[in-house]
């Protein structure tokens, strides 16, 4: 299927790997000329070169730390009318909610919830004004099932889910979609650290914490990000326009819910 989106500019965050790195190779696949931004320069050059390679499109890297006021100005001054954005931030540490403090709640809430709604800010009218936009908030299938080693995590993107609920509805009239990606157990560097976590917490070894994560899953494996990249263009398709306000849920069947 042609998606419609050849031309159209996206910024992808915290794209030099995992999810990220799939949802900007997906859109580049389809014509899109990309931005992708990220801390880590190497990881980032190293994938804006091998999507360049694959594709043939326009891919513009951008060392930058998107949580900071800092690292969003050099961001949207490298891709300042996006018509897609692609919010993403790795997810905070596992843990026991005992042990975190204030400071740990306001990093969570600033890479997670708050981050997203200034990108959203900044590039929403914009959007409007062009008739097109496409915003994808990548937040975790923890929305709809709270792990307990990630409280923080649980609590910072629900925030942002509650938020695009009701600004969603808002801007659809305008050809501008807001959805988020739920992703479930999927072959990135995040698995070690929420694995590692829940076998702390269990007293296991991370093997037999690995085994019980897959196991739980009714597809029987762990997710292939490029089946996340994938999803992610569809959602930011010319087709996809009637769609806003979602919470698409990618977990190979584990979230045992009818809705």
């Amino acid at each position: 299927m042609e998606l419609g989106i050849k031309g159209r500019q996206a910024l992808v965050c915290a794209a030099s790997k995992g999810l990220g790195r799939a949802c900007a190779l997906a859109l580049a696949q389809e014509g899109a000329t990309v931005t992708i931004v990220a801390r880590g320069r190497e990881a980032l050059e190293a994938t804006a070169a091998a999507i360049r390679a694959e594709t043939g499109v326009q891919v513009q890297a951008v060392a930058a730390d998107i949580t900071t006021p800092e690292g969003r100005s050099v961001a949207l001054a490298a891709c300042p009318q996006p018509d897609i954005l692609v919010n993403n931030a790795g997810g905070p540490p596992p843990g026991d909610f005992r042990d975190w403090s204030r400071d740990d709640w306001l990093k969570a809430l600033d890479a997670n919830m708050l981050t997203p709604i200034e990108l959203i800010k900044a590039t929403l009218d914009g959007m409007i004004q062009r008739k097109f936009g496409r915003i994808v908030n990548i937040t975790s299938g923890a929305v709809k099932a709270p792990i307990d080693v990630l409280g923080l995590s649980n609590g910072a993107r629900s925030g942002l889910t509650g938020f695009v609920a009701g600004l969603a509805r808002k801007t659809v009239k305008h050809n501008v979609t807001i959805n988020n990606l739920l992703p479930g157990f999927f072959d990135t560097d995040r698995i070690q650290s929420v694995v590692g976590g829940a076998a702390k917490a269990k007293g296991v070894s991370y093997e037999t914490a690995l085994a019980e994560r897959v196991a739980a899953i009714p597809a029987g494996r762990i997710g292939d990000p490029a089946e996340f990249g994938i999803a992610c263009a569809w959602l930011c398709s010319s087709q996809a326009g009637f769609i806003t306000g979602q919470n698409w849920l990618l977990d190979g069947g584990a979230f045992p819910g009818t809705f």
